[in-house]
């Protein structure tokens, strides 16, 4: 069994050290890891080399498509571990693409890295197997509103929904890039009703002055509901890159 990453500009695997920069532990030192593949295609994607490959005709708004054997490298869970160990940190956040279509070869990747605590980041549309469950300690779930321009029946399954929103180690961060996107959240929020202090509303963008400009309506929109707001601090800090 074996991992299928995401690759950093070298080539390599995207796996690296740096602060989490969106949702509840946000400015916390971490590892990331990044995997390959994903069962959604939201059009507005900032990782969309995860996914959108050459014969994918799923929309994207960039209109670019990426080689799948320069963007995707393969490794053992014990290199995936050493690489990992190598940064010296002790939370790791696993993220994507969707990272839990990988929950077999994750479950024994985390049993080489028993100390380490874990953050994972999914879309809300499948589940951990009961090995890989046991070692998360923080769910971020970011269910996909219209505007990710993916199908609902895809993107907000009612069954994955309810148990993440009775799950204390879930938090929900939703993408708004309208005022008007925070109805279908208002929507979801009555249908499965959050924990208080669980839902976090994120502006959608890959440059600082358009995240700025939307969280200045978006505080007030907050304030108004009583969501808390995440930033993206990693754009401000190295733009839209990868690996960091």
């Amino acid at each position: 069994m074996s991992l299928v990453l995401a690759t950093d500009d070298t080539g390599g695997p995207e796996i690296f050290a740096s602060i989490q920069g969106e949702g509840p532990s946000m400015g916390v030192p971490v590892a990331f890891m990044r995997l390959s593949r994903c069962n959604l295609a939201c059009v507005w994607c900032d990782t969309a080399y995860t996914w959108h490959f050459e014969g994918d005709n799923r929309p994207h708004r960039s209109g670019e498509f990426f080689d799948r054997k320069a963007n995707q490298v393969t490794l053992e869970e014990a290199e995936v571990a050493e690489r990992i160990l190598a940064l010296g940190q002790n939370r790791l956040v696993i993220t994507g693409g969707e990272p839990l279509l990988q929950a077999a070869a994750l479950a024994k990747l985390l049993d080489l890295l028993p100390d380490i605590s874990v953050e994972v980041e999914t879309n809300g549309t499948t589940k951990a197997t009961t090995a890989l469950d046991i070692r998360i300690d923080q769910f971020n779930v970011s269910p996909k509103l219209a505007h990710s321009g993916n199908p609902v029946d895809l993107a907000l399954i009612p069954e994955r929904l309810d148990t993440y929103a009775t799950d204390p180690r879930a938090f929900f961060k939703f993408v708004i890039a309208e005022p008007s996107d925070v109805d279908e959240v208002l929507a979801l929020h009555e249908r499965y009703r959050f924990r208080p202090g669980h839902v976090f509303l994120m502006p959608e963008g890959t440059d600082s002055d358009t995240l700025r400009t939307r969280e200045k309506w978006l505080a007030d929109l907050c304030l108004e509901h009583g969501f808390r707001m995440s930033d993206r601090l990693h754009i401000h800090l190295f733009g839209d890159t990868r690996g960091t």
